[in-house]
């Protein structure tokens, strides 16, 4: 068994770039599959929920060249096949495969997608939406079947702006007849970064980023070239360890806009932070102001930073308020962090959290990625060693986090035990 080992308390000073977004290749990847010539991805993560997509492109009969963070993926020979149990539990985003399945060939099989369990995660708005633009879907046990005679436009009304429903619902529209109106449609980066591949290879998407997507149906998509936008939960997560660490730590590689809610809630905190062209150079404060924060949809503050956050907010001298909105199981992280030392009371989808403690290193968990981000930190400003188990979670969605941490002087390793 592998354990992410961490000995922490260490000054972290240096540059840590960030990477391509996990939350965007992942739907990159599927929506390569709808053109029928080459597409090229630039600024890819070599993480394993990139290596788990590539293994059913692999099984669709698609072509793919991985070298140097470009990916180029000929999909000229791809052919429909039902996408099996164990490469469609991998994570969450073989879902994606349904929208594009459906619109190259009018009929998808696959089985529930996987990913972290962090609370109910229905696939309705994505399923009523095929429906919408005229798809049967049938529901076999774990398997879903979708098929079509043909896709017609539709107006689609989201009852909750859901990231991976838009995306499903435009890689299903991309190619149907006529025009499709996604309203209250999310309006998270990645949506931008997918729609913009989508067009270049000659679909007609507008409105991305905003609250509704007109999605005008073409009958070919072609060859294309986009770049990975950097991971915003990556930078922000990083962003975290410098306000608790850092002494003039650079995150390079970042787009301002899509952190500012974090960002302003590191200010209101205290934290000294600089913010240069598409860098952020942070260094740790003497205290930290308590602050209240609550999980919002783009552009609200991202769920997927809470429980990073949350580390963050045990260091704050007084009581904060932590409170996810989005994803009932966001907790997995908080049994741990009080046994190392914090005092975090939680009720509900609401945690108090009085600072300031002292963390201790202890043996814990990632219960998920995002809860093993939380863990990482803590084991970075705890006194002693941590040491983390089910490691597989963290590694889904941070590029080299152990050669990015000790570049600026963590300490930290992979351990088998």
């Amino acid at each position: 068994m592998k354990q992410l080992v961490i000995r922490g308390g260490q000054e972290l000073t240096g540059e840590i770039k960030i990477s391509g977004a996990k939350n965007s290749v992942v739907a990159l990847i599927p929506a390569a599959i709808l053109s029928d010539e080459e597409v090229i991805l630039n600024n890819v993560p070599n993480i394993s929920d990139t290596k788990a997509l590539l293994n059913i492109i692999d099984l669709l009969n698609g072509k793919v060249e991985y070298k140097d963070e470009i990916m180029k993926i000929d999909t000229r020979n791809i052919e429909n096949k039902v996408v099996p149990e164990e490469l469609a539990k991998k994570l969450r985003a073989s879902y994606y495969f349904m929208g594009a399945l459906l619109s190259k060939f009018h009929y998808a099989e696959i089985y529930f997608p996987g990913g972290c369990n962090i609370g109910s995660r229905p696939i309705d708005f994505h399923i009523n939406g095929f429906k919408k633009l005229g798809a049967e879907v049938t529901i076999e046990g774990n398997k879903y079947i979708f098929k079509a005679d043909k896709l017609i436009g539709a107006r689609i009304y989201l009852d909750f702006a859901s990231v991976g429903a838009t995306i499903n619902i435009m890689l299903a529209a991309v190619k149907a007849e006529g025009t499709t109106y996604i309203s209250n449609a999310a309006k998270e980066p990645e949506i931008v970064n997918i729609a913009e591949l989508l067009n270049n290879m000659g679909a007609k998407i507008s409105g991305a980023g905003t609250s509704e997507i007109v999605i005008e149906g073409v009958d070919k998509l072609g060859a294309a070239e986009i770049d990975v936008i950097p991971d915003r939960i990556e930078a922000g997560t990083y962003t975290i360890i410098g306000a608790l660490l850092g002494n003039n730590l650079k995150i390079s590689g970042i787009i301002e806009e899509h952190i500012e809610a974090l960002l302003s809630k590191l200010k209101e905190m205290g934290v000294d932070l600089v913010i240069e062209d598409n860098s952020i150079l942070i260094n740790k404060p003497n205290e930290y102001k308590p602050i209240n924060v609550k999980t919002l949809v783009f552009p609200g503050f991202a769920t997927d930073l809470g429980q990073p956050m949350s580390v963050l907010l045990t260091q704050a001298n007084g009581t904060s308020v932590f409170e996810e909105t989005i994803y009932e199981n966001r907790m997995g992280h908080i049994k741990y962090l009080n046994d190392m030392g914090a005092d975090m009371t939680v009720n509900d989808r609401t945690v108090i959290i009085k600072g300031c403690t002292k963390l201790i290193g202890k043996e814990v968990v990632a219960t998920d990625l995002r809860a093993g981000a939380a863990m990482v930190i803590a084991g970075l400003i705890a006194e002693g060693t941590t040491r983390i188990n089910e490691i597989d979670h963290i590694l889904r969605g941070y590029e080299n986090i152990v050669e990015k941490l000790t570049n600026v002087g963590a300490r930290i390793e992979v351990e088998e035990s």
